[in-house]
């Protein structure tokens, strides 16, 4: 198994309820959803990449996403974010300055054709969503930051956002594209 690069004696685990990756120290018996604090984060981000990307998700039917959409995103947080850390980087130092120069050179690589933002989200989002290529599954009115709504709600399917500026960081959103497949029956 590769190294993960965690300080001795921290391990990562993966939440059953949250279905989402964790930090654990077996000595401590500690556990957090942030990398512990000495994380070689570079080691950590391939590391969460092989290991906990999650295959695509199935598509819920029309009954269950009524007026809502369905959109993945890269956030970039600042030392300015209303929790200024990540599975990336336990203490995020950066200026929001930083974050929108990080954010805008991701966005020039995927209007360039280098790249997806899935592809990038994988390694790059400072968002726990990024084990599912930033995929955030369906939401509705309401269920997100208004800024981040408004954007995701204006996108057309398959539409990739300019950035986007909330409480917790700055963000590139692509509004998903689903379909969904039924038998059709006619009658003779």
């Amino acid at each position: 198994m590769s190294d993960p690069g965690l300080p001795t004696g921290w391990e990562v685990r993966h939440s059953n309820s949250k279905n989402l990756p964790y930090y654990f120290n077996s000595s401590s018996m500690e556990s957090q959803w942030e990398p512990p604090s000495g994380t070689d984060t570079e080691k950590l981000k391939a590391y969460m990449a092989q290991h906990h990307s999650a295959p695509a998700v199935r598509q819920p039917g029309p009954e269950t996403t009524e007026g809502k959409i369905r959109a993945s995103h890269l956030l970039v947080k600042h030392r300015d974010s209303r929790r200024p850390s990540s599975w990336r980087e336990a203490n995020i130092t950066r200026t929001k300055e930083e974050a929108l120069s990080i954010i805008r050179g991701h966005e020039k690589r995927i209007q360039d054709g280098g790249t997806s933002l899935g592809d990038l989200a994988v390694t790059e989002s400072d968002c726990s969503s990024a084990r599912k290529r930033g995929d955030l599954g369906f939401f509705g009115r309401g269920d997100m930051q208004k800024e981040f709504e408004e954007a995701a709600f204006a996108l057309k399917p398959g539409e990739v956002s300019g950035v986007v500026e909330t409480a917790s960081g700055v963000h590139l959103i692509e509004r998903r594209v689903y379909l969904f497949s039924s038998l059709i029956h006619t009658k003779d």
